[in-house]
């Protein structure tokens, strides 16, 4: 029977009842495989002195995982430097932070051969390959060089760059040719496809046709966008859990007449927390009256410690959070909580209820997973209010929102006024609409919808592979 093959830079736990706390992909990847049944590839997080290992494999129920094993020269080049420091902060717009060194994406190339040269290894007829997001651009590529004719799909799960500032990345051109190594390539949303588009229009002449096909170097590539999203209904069963019951407790004891502002984030510069805290701070300082009866909690959850600019961004939040509290707080009111650790989805979904409103507001993001995820663990009849940045992915989609501009203290803190006083008829028609979209576009119809035109067997045949490595 024909099998799932997904790849992605890691392989989460997905048999933990936690295991999508790691982030969106984690979570989108574990419910596909949980439904389609397969294989799961990726680095295992450990490194190995005698360069990448071999996959080495497990199975639970109908899904198997594969881990690789990387050398330390690939994890700090192609891991810490390629993905991390060149593609992440590029394709979030932050040229200041672009690294453009020869040696990172000559390892991002070798460490994409080694995924090739394991998929190879087990892929069988039939077997359809999904390949997951920035780190793994130029595996469908390597796959065909290694004679691998099956039908291969790549997820693209952070923004697509601009035009203007995508070419100022040296390898550009190479990036864009091995994409044409896949059948289908996917983008959240129809802005991002916008700018995949423009870059086809303005540098290489070529248009998309009413499909979205686009017929260069010997292939026809298909590109769409496909909004990723979450099972509403797994969030609310959490939101019923023990563990979710423990959480709202905490949330509410001692604050029944503080209204709680949450922020849930992975401490990345992309995320906007400077300046979401410099809003909050501007909403202090704007509205007195509103000291001492609305504090923020915010989650920032570790992410690429080892990356210096990582490192100075946390340290940058843990000494803003105390000058806010040293300047506005009370014995017996702490206007900002900032806990820097991770929470499991069943404890987060009782946190989200308790929280009378969600600031979620990224300088630049694919998606944002926790907007919707907030929305879908609300209490119908008493929900919380979302303020969503307009730059995150998830703007095109839950347009019932408070939106903002996270660059512009003075609206935010205007928005979190409007959210704290927004009348109980009003956050739940908004609630109700958002609601309604997310159970529309779930996590299981953004699969099933990227499936399909996976599988299409009236696309276009794959091309002498020979041709397709000849880029």
């Amino acid at each position: 029977m024909p099998r799932l093959i997904v790849v992605s830079n890691r392989v989460a736990d997905i048999h933990s009842s936690n295991a999508a706390s790691s982030g969106g992909l984690a979570m989108a990847m574990a419910g596909a495989l949980k439904e389609e049944g397969g294989v799961w590839l990726g680095w295992s997080g450990e490194t190995s002195d005698d360069g990448d290992g071999p996959p080495q494999f497990s199975t639970v129920d109908n899904v198997t995982l594969a881990k690789i094993d990387l050398s330390r020269q690939h994890v700090e080049e192609y891991y810490n430097g390629y993905a991390n420091r060149t593609l992440w902060p590029l394709f979030h717009h932050r040229t200041d932070l672009t690294s453009y060194e020869q040696s990172f994406s000559e390892s991002y190339l070798d460490v994409n051969r080694t995924f090739a040269q394991a998929i190879r290894s087990f892929v069988k007829p039939g077997d359809v390959i999904w390949v997951q997001d920035y780190h793994l651009i130029p595996l469908g590529r390597e796959l065909r060089a290694l004679g691998v004719d099956n039908r291969i799909g790549f997820f693209l799960h952070i923004p697509w760059p601009a035009r203007e500032l995508f070419v100022t990345l040296p390898q550009h051109s190479d990036l864009v040719w091995s994409l044409f190594g896949y059948d289908l390539v996917g983008f959240q949303t129809e802005k991002d496809l916008m700018a995949f588009r423009d870059y086809f229009q303005t540098e290489l002449k070529t248009q998309q046709d009413d499909e979205g096909l686009i017929d260069l170097f010997g292939r026809r590539l298909l590109a769409r966008s496909y909004p990723i999203s979450i099972n509403p209904s797994e969030m609310a069963e959490l939101s019923n859990t023990e563990t979710a019951a423990n959480s709202f407790r905490r949330m509410r004891e001692g604050n029944e007449e503080c209204k709680i502002l949450l922020g849930v984030d992975r401490i990345d510069y992309s995320k906007g927390l400077p300046n979401k805290f410099a809003a909050y701070n501007r909403f202090l300082e704007r509205f007195p009256e509103r000291r001492g009866t609305a504090k923020l909690l915010q989650i920032g959850q570790p992410s690429r410690s080892l990356v210096e600019e990582y490192q100075d961004l946390g340290e940058e939040l843990m000494a803003e959070a105390g000058r806010i509290n040293g300047r506005f707080g009370r014995l017996d009111w702490t206007p900002l909580s900032y806990h820097t650790q991770s929470y499991g989805r069943d404890a987060l979904a009782g946190i989200y209820r308790a929280a009378d409103a969600c600031l979620v507001t990224p300088l630049r993001d694919g998606m944002n997973l926790v907007a919707k995820e907030f929305v879908a663990a609300q209490d119908p009849a008493d929900p919380g209010v979302l303020l969503l940045s307009r730059f995150a992915g998830a703007a095109e989609q839950l347009t019932e929102a408070v939106f903002v501009n996270p660059y512009d203290k003075e609206q935010t803190a205007e928005a979190i006024v409007q959210a704290i006083d927004m009348p109980l008829d009003e956050r739940q028609d908004r609630w109700r609409a958002m609601f309604d979209t997310i159970s529309r576009s779930s996590l299981t119809a953004w699969k099933n919808n990227f499936m399909a035109d996976l599988k299409n067997e009236d696309r276009p045949e794959t091309p002498d592979r020979a041709e397709i490595y000849a880029f």
